[in-house]
């Protein structure tokens, strides 16, 4: 991640600590809402507009910068043994998928049969295994990278194989907001890899708009998962069907 991103990364966190929302932070800088979320968006702003975010949100300057200095690399990935880890623990993988999501402790225990004791148990294990930074307050801050994924064919990878998938496809996909398709085509190496970069850039997006929505109320979002895969791969009874070279 760039110091830009991380800088407002920043931002967002500080905006969403206080309670503030960028149609509210336009407010009190006299702006649109549309032209704050493309401001932010874009990751363009001056060091006086800098200053001026800084001063509505609340906090300094040098604290933002300072914090954004600080910001180390975050890893894409854990490691094999840190996922062996949280499969070990079905209620630990979940607390582990809710953080992914930036859920707070309140809102994990209000939804799931976890007291307030086990989540915080379970946060302080997710920070030793370096998911997360607890901080006061039961706070915490991600140290895994907003292109973070699970390890191909891993141990968490595997236990959705296991468990998930046949859940998931036995949906029906017609919801609002919801869309299932199974498109095949031939294509060269180079083309293959243009298509993965553009499906690790929609998670990005997904991510990116699953912070925005923090700010809204919980009755106005829902639960949403994508899951998304692209292999040279043919359904093994088309396969059968396949001529042979002698034909």
């Amino acid at each position: 991640m760039s110091s830009p991103e991380v800088l407002i990364q920043v931002l967002r966190s500080e905006m969403r600590a206080a309670g503030i929302t960028y149609k509210q932070l336009g407010q009190r800088l006299e702006m649109s809402e549309s032209s704050m979320k493309r401001m932010f968006s874009q990751g363009d702003m001056s060091l006086s507009r800098l200053a001026q975010i800084c001063k509505a949100v609340g906090v300094a300057m040098e604290d933002v910068l300072r914090q954004a200095a600080d910001a180390t690399p975050h890893a894409d990935t854990l490691t094999l043994a840190q996922e062996r880890s949280l499969v070990s623990d079905p209620k630990l993988l979940l607390v582990a998928i809710c953080c992914l999501g930036h859920w707070t402790l309140e809102q994990i225990v209000e939804t799931y049969t976890i007291s307030e004791t086990d989540c915080i148990r379970y946060l302080v294990k997710l920070d030793r295994l370096e998911l997360i930074e607890l901080k006061p307050l039961n706070r915490y801050r991600m140290r895994v990278s907003i292109a973070f994924h699970w390890l191909p064919d891993g141990p968490v990878q595997n236990f959705f194989r296991k468990y998930v998938v046949n859940d998931y496809f036995a949906g029906r996909f017609d919801g609002t907001g919801e869309a299932l398709l199974c498109v095949h085509g031939r294509l060269s190496n180079p083309s293959a890899q243009e298509l993965v970069q553009k499906i690790r850039q929609l998670a990005a997006d997904l991510a990116r708009l699953h912070q925005d929505d923090q700010r809204l109320q919980a009755s106005e979002r829902d639960g949403f998962t994508l899951l998304l895969g692209l292999r040279s791969w043919e359904f093994e009874q088309f396969t059968a069907m396949r001529r042979s070279k002698s034909d």
